[in-house]
């Protein structure tokens, strides 16, 4: 935004960029190539030393170690790195039981008190050592009096937005090589230090060289408010070090459309100005600056600052209990978010005063797709977008009918709930205002085969209440039917042999003349259900009451005049012998199209039968007058003049009583046996 600023505003704008572990060489490109200054400030000697770490233990476990080793070897504080709170508190507790009584213990992270925070970057009184154990808030601009000792985990805890599920978690990764090296300088501030690093020496180069920008990771619905406000309606618009992934801006604009701080064309709405006066990000601003409107601003604005600092009013996962800590909190910290959350409720420009609204009711104005209603066993919920999470069954919220979910980690089935209020069944409707809705549902029964409809009270996801309907007659209730068809098979259809031969001849011409006729096999028929069978199945209800008509009608549709025409022509579904009888023509058998007849029927053809207007010749399978093949054959007039004489010399023996002509091609055809006596 400074540079739009600068190309369209203020041209005698002059922008500086300060950092100590930004790539400059791009920062310097996307300012124009603009000059590069470094500057390597005042800094002691430091060695470092590679400890190396095992897999098989836990990270607190080897930092203790490690932290014991260097307050034994070397003199002065020391500066640990710890990826996170949680990790902090459990060297914190090893430590505790393990070093002697001249060493302080100093927890240093974002969540902690002002005060505290002071404590731990206070030197060490005299005589005495200190230990401050510290996530990467120490890395930079930050100098404790009396540290010349830095033991490094390798790690660092970085926010990871999950668009799919619209939560941000922690997740651990590895540090950067420049987070590892600001980390090390903190050993030599004030004087010559030592650097442990829980990490072989070779792996330093398969670190990344920087950490992966926070803009990759983020949740962007404040960065695409702020360009709304700015009026910037598209990022790509604006120059940027990196850019934007389309994936998170597509999520931030839904999420801003959906709280309507954003009209259809990325424009801000008076609502999404409002909430963009209030330091918060969107989904809470726009739960203070609503629930002001009703009057329960200051309620809203205690619960914005329970879900903006961790840990404020305790860890339980019960909204309720931490609003009702954090209220009776007197110490500096919540003091002071006291006061931060009554400037929100002031700037919301709150309406009368009221307590009538819910934590549940207030948070799902935040977050209107986690409300959750239990299913399964104890603890286990479905959320309105359609997620799966859990509680702990031990906790009280596990018996609760709905909740309204603030904070969730893990993924898929493994979405574990942190934070929820208890939402009362009957302020559902008011929490879920406009989302819940009545459908009917037309849905495939495969064990039946019949279609089922019943008329279901929906929360998007969540199902409230449902029951049986009459399957409506409509094209959409055929389409359902057909595609049910399709999921078991189209073979599952009654089929008459009559059509089985119909799509038979018509997948030989497709072979034989090309894709101008239509693939009719059951894969291609199950791919096109919704053209060519569902407008022909409108009022049945299931597969065994579709008559042969209806799948006739619906074949015969599939093929313009013409083309039935040349079907007939050109692959016609029975072979007229010379004798006048119709025999029907096998076009789905081995060598196909096949042709079974008793050789006396076709006495006196001098050319072999073919279809296709003559290009393709039938297989014929010749027949005794019992039925049973004699032979097989493509070159009925080579038969004649070849192998007929001794098929003549055989049958004769077996069937004196029918004709054997010595040249069959200009014999009298035969239905018939000899007459008695001749």
């Amino acid at each position: 935004m400074a540079l739009d600023a600068q190309a369209g505003l203020r041209e005698d704008l002059r922008i500086l960029v300060m950092s100590a572990t930004l790539d400059g060489a791009r920062v310097a490109k996307l300012l124009g190539d603009a000059p590069t200054i470094t500057s390597e400030g005042r800094a002691h000697p430091v060695e470092t030393r590679h400890l190396g770490r095992d897999p098989n233990r836990r990270i607190d476990e080897q930092m203790a170690d490690a932290i014991l080793l260097a307050l034994r070897a070397e003199t002065g504080s020391v500066l640990a790195f710890l990826p996170g709170q949680g990790e902090i508190r459990r060297v914190e507790r090893i430590l505790a039981e393990r070093i002697g009584g001249d060493v302080d213990l100093a927890p240093l992270y974002g969540a902690m008190e002002g005060r505290a925070q002071d404590r731990a970057i206070e030197p060490a009184p005299p005589g005495r050592r200190k230990v401050v154990l510290a996530t990467s808030i120490a890395e930079t601009s930050l100098t404790i009096e009396g540290v010349r000792v830095v033991v490094d985990s390798g790690l660092a805890r970085v926010p990871r937005y999950e668009a799919d599920i619209g939560v941000t978690r922690l997740e651990t990764v590895r540090a950067s090589r420049a987070a590892a090296d600001q980390r090390r300088g903190r050993a030599g501030r004030t004087e010559p230090g030592i650097c442990y690093r829980l990490w072989d020496e070779a792996a330093t180069t398969s670190l990344p060289p920087f950490a992966e920008p926070e803009i990759k990771a983020a949740d962007l619905s404040g960065l695409l408010l702020d360009l709304a406000q700015w009026g910037v309606s598209d990022p790509a618009s604006l120059k940027w070090l990196d850019q934007p992934p389309m994936p998170a801006l597509t999520e931030a604009r839904a999420e801003l459309l959906e709280i309507g701080a954003i009209d259809a064309d990325g424009r801000i709405t008076p609502a999404g100005k409002a909430m963009h006066k209030l330091p918060l990000p969107p989904r809470l601003a726009r739960m203070v600056s609503e629930a002001g409107r009703r009057g329960a601003a200051h309620d809203a604005a205690l619960i914005a600052a329970v879900l903006v600092e961790r840990g404020l009013g305790g860890d339980s996962a019960d909204l309720d209990h931490r609003l009702e800590n954090f209220r009776r909190d007197r110490s500096q910290r919540a003091e002071a978010m006291s006061g931060l959350a009554r400037g929100w409720a002031a700037a919301a420009k709150a309406g009368t005063p009221t307590s009538d609204m819910s934590a549940a009711e207030i948070l799902a104005l935040a977050y209107p797709s986690r409300i959750a209603k239990a299913r399964g066993a104890p603890g286990q919920f479905l959320l309105a977008n359609g997620r799966a999470a859990q509680v702990e069954p031990g906790d009280a919220l596990a018996k609760q009918a709905y909740l309204v979910v603030a904070e969730m980690t893990g993924r898929a089935a493994a979405t574990r709930i942190l934070l929820a209020a208890a939402l009362p069944e009957d302020r559902l409707e008011r929490a879920a205002e406009g989302q819940i809705g009545t459908a009917e549902e037309v849905t495939f029964d495969a064990a039946a085969r019949a279609l089922r409809a019943r008329s279901i009270r929906r929360l998007r996801a969540i199902t409230l209440k449902s029951g049986p309907l009459a399957v409506p007659t409509t094209l959409a209730s055929a389409e359902t039917l057909a595609r049910g068809a399709a999921e078991i098979g189209i073979a599952a259809l009654p089929w008459t042999k009559a059509q089985i031969q119909w799509r038979d001849r018509v997948m030989f011409l497709r072979a034989s003349e090309g894709d101008e006729w239509p693939d009719v096999s059951d894969a291609g028929l199950a791919t096109t259900v919704d053209s060519w069978l569902a407008p022909h199945l409108v009022g049945e209800t299931s597969l065994a009451s579709i008559g042969g008509d209806r799948l006739d009608a619906a074949l015969k549709a599939m093929l313009p005049w013409d083309m039935q025409r040349r079907l007939e022509a050109e692959a016609p579904t029975h072979f007229e012998a010379p004798t006048g009888s119709r025999h029907a023509i096998d076009y789905e058998g081995e060598g196909a199209p096949n042709l079974a007849i008793r050789v006396q029927e076709l006495f006196g053809l001098k050319e072999h039968p073919a279809i296709a207007r003559g290009r393709l010749k039938l297989t014929l399978h010749l027949l005794s007058p019992a039925q049973r093949p004699i032979q097989i054959t493509r070159d009925l007039p080579g038969f004649w003049k070849g192998s007929w004489a001794a098929v003549k010399t055989d049958m004769k023996g077996r069937y004196p009583r029918h004709v054997w002509p010595d040249d069959p091609a200009n014999a009298t055809p035969t239905m018939r046996a000899k007459p008695r006596g001749t």
